[in-house]
């Protein structure tokens, strides 16, 4: 989820990505009903709201308390009349059922926004020292935390593996276990420091890519259990609530959700659109 543009303290700038692509892809109309399925900064919805009025409605949904706040001031602010909805999208077709088949466009802009992104407190970032959170929701028990001290080096290997790609996932799950052994990680940057360390000589001159890079993203997925989201949404909500000739549009920005992406649009009911 791509937030762009200058910030002020406490202020959010969301320039949407692809928003003239995504409002053509969906056919707005005007009295039509749309879902964003991933509010963020609330550029895409307000352009959605803008875009289907007279009579349109817009329903956003967010799992990031933090963002549904946002939502509300920007909505308040600028005069947008659509209905915020605190829960992950995954959800959507559960908490709303009254809306089975009556869906115009549905809109998933994946991923992580630049506001969770930039807030230390988050623990998102190796590059900035903050809790070992990473939770987009943050009434969820399980956090980073929880997965890098108490899940095995075979679970951790794994998710390294499967959710960042690594090739070494093995080893470094191994030396990452070893280190928690002496002490715990409470950090992000005690965590990115073992990552390093983990590495060893396997990073050092071989690549500019920070060492945490591929396995911080490992670990945010495992802990919102990202991908699992993204297949709710594509094999169960889209297609319950869109109604026949509805449209989903997703922006996708890392191989494993594009991967997913493409491959269910090749498949039924998408491919039969």
């Amino acid at each position: 989820m791509a937030d762009t543009g200058t910030k002020k303290t406490g202020e959010t700038v969301h320039t949407p990505v692809l928003l003239e692509a995504c409002l053509t892809g969906l056919d707005v109309k005007a009295g039509g009903v749309y879902i964003d399925a991933t509010g963020g900064g609330g550029g895409h919805a307000s352009a959605l709201w803008q875009k289907s009025q007279p009579g349109g409605e817009v329903i956003v949904f967010d799992q990031d308390d933090a963002a549904i706040a946002r939502l509300a001031t920007r909505f308040a602010q600028d005069g947008i009349r659509a209905r915020t909805v605190h829960a992950n999208f995954r959800d959507a077709a559960r908490l709303l059922p009254e809306l089975a088949g009556t869906v115009d466009g549905i809109l998933a802009d994946l991923g992580l926004s630049s506001d969770q992104l930039e807030t230390d407190e988050r623990g998102f970032s190796f590059r900035a020292t903050g809790p070992l959170d990473m939770r987009m929701d943050r009434r969820q028990a399980i956090s980073a935390r929880e997965i890098a001290n108490e899940w095995s080096a075979e679970a951790l290997a794994d998710v390294f593996f499967h959710y960042g790609e690594e090739r070494r996932s093995r080893e470094i799950a191994r030396r990452l276990v070893e280190s928690r052994e002496l002490r715990r990680f409470e950090t992000t940057e005690e965590l990115a420091q073992a990552m390093v360390r983990a590495y060893g000589s396997l990073y050092k001159g071989r690549s500019r890519r920070h060492p945490a890079t591929r396995l911080f993203q490992a670990l945010r997925i495992a802990v919102n259990d990202e991908l699992g989201a993204v297949k709710a949404l594509l094999g169960e909500v889209a297609p319950t609530l869109l109604r026949p000739g509805g449209r989903l549009a997703v922006i996708a920005f890392h191989s494993l959700e594009d991967r997913l992406v493409k491959q269910a649009f090749k498949e039924p009911p998408w491919h039969a659109q």
